[in-house]
Order: C-alpha cells, then structure tokens, then sequence
C-alpha cells in the first residue's frame, strides 16, 4: 500500500492551498480516510476524516468552516483544501486510511508534505 501526498508550500496567512493523496494498492473504497499534521515540538494531531461515500466529514474544531476534506474513489485520491490559513496551520500534513473510523492509529500512511504559513 502506497499514499502519495503532494499539495504542500508556503502561503501568506490568508491564503489557500489544496492537499492530495493518491493511494495504491488497496481497494480504496472501503476505507476511511484522513489527514493528519504534526507541527515541530507537538503532537501528531487529527485534522479531518471522510467515510467511505465521502458523505460524513469530521474536522477538528481549528479548521471548522476554513479546511475541507473530500474524496475521490474513483481516482484513488483524497484532498484537503486549506482556505484561510492561519501561521498555527503550518506543521507537515500527512494522509491516513484505515478500515476502521475510530481506529486509534490508521494503519496506512503517507509520506509526508509540508506546510508553512507566514504572516
């Protein structure tokens, strides 16, 4: 299993970007995604979720109303768009999928892509 992250760079405070994840072998429907970032010095923390129609989102309430998770079964990809961005969303944002919504840690994971936000 493969999850490619791409999207990353820097922004000015205000400004937008757009996440990808392309993921390979697994069968990409059945499995929820999310997106992850870990900023230097803190934790790894959840940022959003998506089920498996891409119906039912979950955020983190740092990004409610700025960020936007969604999905693409059949190109295999997950997007995060990053709107309003704020110099606290600047961390290395990282791609998960797991069968399971409520896993404590996703069992799949990407590579990595950076984002820094100036102000």
């Amino acid at each position: 299993v493969q999850l490619q992250a791409s999207g990353g760079g820097s922004v000015q405070a205000g400004g937008s970007l757009k996440l990808s994840c392309a993921a390979s072998g697994l069968i990409f429907k059945n499995y929820v995604l999310g997106w992850y970032r870990q900023a230097p010095g803190k934790d790894r923390e959840s940022v959003a979720k998506i089920t498996l129609s891409g119906r039912t989102t979950f955020y983190t309430d740092s990004v409610k109303g700025r960020f936007i998770i969604s999905r693409n079964n059949a190109k295999n990809t997950v997007y995060l768009q990053m709107n309003s961005l704020k110099p606290e969303d600047t961390a290395v944002y990282y791609c998960a999928a797991d069968r399971n919504l409520q896993a404590a840690s996703y069992s799949y994971w990407g590579q990595g892509t950076l984002v820094t936000v100036s102000s």
